[in-house]
């Protein structure tokens, strides 16, 4: 698996043919890569690859004012992708936040709310850790067990805990920063230097792929703010806790860093040293957050951020796109193994599905104990019309192709989760319209808030469930199918 600064990875001597046929998907990303290096004043790759005949982003590198879209300098026809909106509520999208900056000999630099910070020569005494039961523990590190040797703004530090939650800042872990009377580094106080960039994290539910891969995405979304996508970096997961952490998407991990995720307790008894950066990520469930509690706005949708954050998952995980087949479209359904949301009828449902000769017909439960995470991306990235019944499983849309539908079978009266996800993505939603046609097998039964559309099972209307099906059009007309099929063509 290749796990580096693509600009890395270009130099090398390997066939064109195999870096065109894994990169086609991801050419403008990997120049936006490069361009970073260039902007950064490494000169050198854009010489070598101009010289280079064979270097399929030639053409691309070209473009030397391609960018991302949040630098100063990026003008809009230039981004890598462009919101698209009514123009009256356009600036909605665009406004500046102040970073706050704490100077000296360490540093520690947080935007507001420290949702985000950067700390250089970070100190972390844990020779006496408090460990309980409680994963993130507020009262976790006490004064002179983080810090520096700095000269701390400690009035603008106490101003920052208005969101002081575990999943929405970081202000409860670096609420005791202290401004140190040693440099830890040169006055013998580490036990352990850690020379290698750091990453901290507060994880939501390792078993919900919907609420993990919001660590994954503000993961992502972090290296961007921290301009480096390198996999030689660590992850420690912050947990005060005596627990482990159970992790069903393990996998994804593998897109980010070279290494194993290192927990906070195997510091235990030590006073560590992190030499070079450590930034403490972008949360989880942050308020106006990115992926969990994001305020969409009607009559607007975007590709950019969490098409770059499939992309380029796909990429380091190696999962590469076939399709699509001529003639045909590849439809998948999600089948439920749990006690509530399963469909009654579901094998019904899946012969009138075979009854269409342009449909090649996949069921498939993701048991993760039965198929690897790893295969459910694949299969879900081979899917053209994807189907489900509303559950963290529908999370799948973000590694769908762009010309894919989602289908939420039935959302349990839970409108906006996934339709917004699939919004964010930019890929087409559908669900079911007609009550009459749907059919619970009870009311529901929550253990504790009673009748519950999300806690039964259902049965629909065969002839409907067609219908919709059928109507899925969005697929063949999209320009990337459209597109991709004239290319496997040529």
């Amino acid at each position: 698996m290749l796990c580096m600064y693509v600009f890395h990875f270009i130099l090398f001597d390997i066939n064109l043919m195999l870096i065109a046929g894994k990169l086609q998907n991801h050419i403008q990303q990997i120049t936006l890569l490069i361009m970073v290096e260039i902007k950064m004043g490494n000169e050198t790759i854009l010489k070598l690859k101009m010289c280079d005949p064979l270097c399929p982003f030639k053409d691309a590198l070209l473009l030397k004012k391609a960018c991302w879209g949040y630098e100063k300098s990026c003008s809009p026809e230039h981004r890598f992708s462009y919101p698209v909106c009514t123009k009256c509520i356009w600036d909605t999208f665009w406004r500046l936040y102040l970073k706050r900056t704490f100077k000296g000999d360490s540093s520690l630099k947080c935007t507001s709310h420290m949702r985000f910070c950067r700390a250089i020569n970070l100190y972390l005494d844990l020779r006496s850790p408090r460990r309980g039961h409680e994963r993130y523990k507020e009262d976790f590190l006490e004064q002179g067990e983080i810090g520096g040797h700095c000269s701390l703004n400690s009035k603008a530090l106490a101003a920052e805990g208005t969101h002081k939650s575990p999943f929405q800042s970081w202000f409860a872990e670096l609420q005791t920063y202290s401004e140190l009377d040693f440099h830890p580094l040169d006055d013998g106080h580490c036990d352990v230097i850690i020379d290698r960039p750091t990453v901290f994290m507060k994880l939501d539910a390792g078993v919900n792929m919907y609420h993990h891969f919001c660590d994954f995405v503000n993961l992502y979304i972090s290296q961007h703010l921290n301009n480096s996508f390198s996999c030689d970096i660590n992850l420690v997961m912050w947990d005060t806790s005596l627990y482990g952490y159970g992790d069903l998407f393990r996998e994804t991990w593998q897109a980010f860093t070279d290494y194993d995720i290192i927990h906070l307790k195997n510091f235990d008894s030590k006073r560590v040293c992190f030499r070079d950066d450590a930034f403490f990520s972008l949360l989880p469930r942050m308020r106006y957050g990115l992926f969990y509690n994001t305020p969409l706005i009607c009559d607007c949708h975007s590709e950019g951020l969490f098409k770059a954050f499939s992309q380029h998952v796909l990429y380091r995980l190696g999962v590469s796109q076939d399709g699509p087949k001529e003639g045909q479209v590849r439809v998948t359904l999600l089948a439920r193994s749990t006690e509530y949301r399963r469909i009654i009828n579901q094998q019904e449902l899946i012969n009138a599905l075979k009854t269409v000769p342009l449909f090649e017909v996949k069921l498939v439960d993701y048991k993760y104990k039965e198929m690897p995470f790893l295969e459910q991306i694949r299969v879900t990235h081979h899917s053209d019309i994807f189907i489900g019944m509303h559950g963290a499983g529908l999370t799948h849309l973000l590694f769908l192709p762009d010309w894919a539908v989602i289908f939420e079978l039935y959302n349990c009266q839970d409108e906006s989760c996934y339709r917004d996800l699939a919004r964010l993505r930019g890929v087409h939603y559908m669900t079911w319209q007609k009550r009459d046609k749907v059919f619970p097998q009870d009311k529901g039964h929550h253990p504790t808030l009673g009748e519950h559309p999300k806690f039964t099972n259902y049965t629909f209307d065969v002839e409907e469930f067609m219908r919709l099906v059928l109507a899925a059009e969005h697929v063949t007309r999209h320009p990337a199918w459209r597109a991709k099929q004239a290319q496997d063509e040529l």
